[in-house]
């Protein structure tokens, strides 16, 4: 299976634009043969890249509700056109997409956003919504707490696929409720950072005997649009996500080393042949899992603020 990671730019804070860039990323990949492509986390429409640079904690700052309220009003709700016009594409081109997104809620969490996951799957639209369960450090500013919802692997031409967002993929629970689903094929996605994806990611990839594929994005002080509140903080940071996107074997031996600063497809054929071989003296969740002595419950259900009885 052809596998990519679209190391890209989003077009920041605008999620009508940046669903397009979505769009022509996957018609990108569907003409190189790619069957699977994944974007960077929170890409549509964009990581709130701001927070920490910019005294983000500063409690009940004027300017900083301001920013936040900017942020959502450009999340997306997973109902809503954008992942409506992505899923068309998703549908005719024929290419499974894994895409990061700063979703808005729709009844409940209507005032939050949740750095979420959403598996597209060509021939039945949305099949996966996994929230982010731990927002890291100075997101938890900006982000809501996930649940274990979306903690499930999904089939793809007889492999079985499953993704955790940034810190998630250094959490052991996370992971191996991933692994002991049936995991094969690992997705990661970041914000964009070589030094977040150069350990993980051949970590991950030997502890499941699975094949990694990790994407991060690209951004610049001049991708933030002149009208955000800090703009004139963040333009002359320079390179603010450098990309850091990377393949690693189920041997924890690289395809392709972490992609710096280049906009492009990160791309690589799996086989199974190999992950099957290293499972024959390590499977996390087979021969090594030992259920005996470790009782894993993994809770599943959506969280919601209220249950309405009628």
């Amino acid at each position: 299976m052809r596998v990519a990671a679209a190391q890209a730019r989003p077009v920041w804070l605008d999620e009508v634009a940046t669903a397009e860039r979505v769009v022509t990323w996957i018609e990108r990949a569907a003409r190189d043969g790619v069957q699977l492509l994944a974007f960077p986390e929170a890409f549509l429409p964009g990581y709130p890249s701001w927070v920490c640079r910019t005294d983000g904690a500063r409690f009940d700052d004027p300017q900083q509700k301001q920013a936040y309220a900017e942020y959502l009003d450009a999340a997306v709700e997973l109902d809503g056109p954008e992942l409506a016009r992505i899923t068309e594409a998703v549908r005719d081109l024929g290419v499974f997409v894994y895409l990061g997104v700063a979703e808005r809620g729709t009844a409940t969490g209507r005032g939050t956003v949740f750095c979420t996951l959403v598996a597209m799957d060509p021939d039945h639209g949305v099949v996966g919504r996994h929230r982010k369960l731990v927002p890291t450090y100075d997101e938890r500013l900006v982000w809501g707490w996930g649940d274990g919802h979306g903690l499930r692997v999904h089939r793809l031409a007889g492999w079985q696929v499953g993704g955790l967002i940034c810190w998630e993929n250094w959490m052991p629970q996370a992971r191996h409720a991933l692994y002991a689903d049936g995991e094969e094929l690992h997705i990661s996605v970041w914000p964009g950072s070589v030094a977040l994806t150069s350990d993980v990611t051949r970590f991950v990839a030997r502890e499941g005997r699975v094949w990694h594929l990790a994407v991060g994005g690209l951004l610049s002080g001049e991708d933030v649009p002149d009208d955000f509140l800090y703009a004139d903080q963040l333009a002359p940071l320079g390179v603010i996500h450098d990309g850091g996107s990377a393949i690693a074997a189920p041997t924890g031996a690289w395809v392709v080393e972490p992609v710096s600063g280049r906009e492009g497809l990160v791309t690589a054929d799996i086989e199974r042949a190999l992950m099957d071989s290293e499972r024959q003296n390590f499977d996390p969740a087979g021969h090594y899992a030992r259920p005996d002595v470790f009782d894993v419950r993994v809770d599943r259900r959506r969280r919601e603020a209220a249950t309405f009885v009628e």
